[in-house]
């Protein structure tokens, strides 16, 4: 998502982080590792997760496609993505996750998530 800024009566448009030097998150690489670690033993087939919700993270397409109530990422913006919100622990205490880990999500591993979405949550 670019932006677009009016300075002095000239047109700027904001790169991408990518552009700006700032490296892109990989999903392959660094976020699907944080699902298999935290999350994918209640939101695969047979989970506690998967039941209550459909929500399946094997895959990129199962993430994307999200849980019987609705999509749980809006890529470009993690303050709007449901799992991030989910996983901030700025919703209902009955449905933050990872459920059964005390203290949630690791700041580092919480972070590249957002990091993630914000970027436009690609399957690369």
């Amino acid at each position: 998502m670019k932006a677009k800024f009016l300075l002095g009566g000239v047109l700027l448009t904001a790169f991408s982080l990518p552009a700006l030097g700032q490296k892109e998150v990989s999903f392959k690489n660094e976020v699907y590792p944080i699902f298999q670690d935290y999350c994918i033993s209640c939101h695969s087939p047979g989970g506690k997760g998967y039941n209550k919700s459909g929500f399946d993270l094997r895959t990129y397409q199962s993430l994307m496609k999200g849980t019987k109530f609705g999509p749980v990422i809006q890529p470009g913006s993690s303050l709007t993505s449901t799992l991030n919100v989910l996983v901030s622990g700025h919703a209902s205490p009955a449905v933050s996750m990872p459920y059964g880990i005390k203290g949630g999500l690791p700041k580092d591993k919480f972070n590249l998530l957002n990091k993630w979405v914000d970027q436009g949550a690609k399957d690369n």
